[in-house]
């Protein structure tokens, strides 16, 4: 069984997330939240097939102002970025073949 990767209270402002260069999906939720439980083995699956593809679970809530600034309004809530513009999003994934395609997304031939 996958190990669950943690949700962290980090110090990411939107400027910074915009100026990504490198492809990145930006996993919003909390630690608590069993719709986080749930998704988290198929998308830790997922990105271990993508490993190029940089992973920040951001740890969201009232007040967090990188999840307001992209409308995350439910958790989890994937965000995928390439060259800091967002290409894709999933809102509480739970279908394998969309969290791929969304990842095919990122690829650098995409």
């Amino acid at each position: 069984m996958a190990q669950h990767t943690p949700y962290l209270d980090t110090p990411l402002t939107r400027q910074t997330v915009d100026a990504l260069d490198q492809p990145t999906v930006l996993d919003f939720g909390a630690n608590w939240c069993g719709y986080c439980l749930g998704a988290s083995a198929m998308v830790q699956a997922a990105l271990a097939r993508h490993p190029d593809v940089q992973h920040i679970r951001v740890e969201d809530g009232p007040g967090r102002r990188l999840g307001r600034s992209f409308t995350v309004r439910l958790w989890p809530t994937l965000v995928f970025l390439k060259n800091g513009q967002e290409v894709a999003r999933l809102v509480r994934p739970e279908d394998a073949a969309a969290l791929e395609q969304a990842l095919a997304l990122l690829d650098a031939n995409a």
